[in-house]
């Protein structure tokens, strides 16, 4: 059982999200977001996000969950939603949270969230790590 835990703890990562339409995803993803697109096929579109692969998969009914499916950390939340903004990205308000003019929540421990969606409804969310996190 060690081995296994040691083989994972070195093994890239890969996320997978669901999507009803690769077309619409793919120029989502790639073009929208600008994550560089590796290979396409009928059944997902595979993309890169700084050494993680992220596969969009097809699939053929889909309900959004009601939590984050992924997200990235970035070094500045504000510049960040201005570009994505710029490029069409609507950023999600939640009821109950104390979120600025342009979607961003301040933690209680000071890191920085905001939260969009895909065209398939996939919550996905940007993070900026308080000062005293960051590594």
């Amino acid at each position: 059982m060690g081995t296994i835990r040691a083989v994972l703890t070195a093994a890239p990562f890969m996320a997978f999200i669901a999507v009803t339409d690769l077309a619409s995803a793919r120029s989502f993803y790639g073009e929208v977001l600008g994550l560089h697109v590796e290979e396409a096929n009928p059944f997902a579109v595979t993309l890169h996000s700084a050494g993680t692969t992220v596969r969009l998969t097809q699939v053929e009914h889909h309900q959004p969950q009601g939590f984050t499916v992924g997200g990235w950390e970035v070094p500045d939340l504000g510049a960040t939603i201005d570009d994505l903004v710029s490029r069409g990205v609507t950023f999600t308000r939640y009821d109950g949270m104390d979120q600025d003019e342009r979607g961003m929540w301040t933690t209680p421990s000071g890191d920085q969230v905001a939260w969009f969606k895909d065209p398939d409804g996939n919550t996905l969310s940007l993070t900026t790590l308080a000062t005293e996190r960051r590594t």
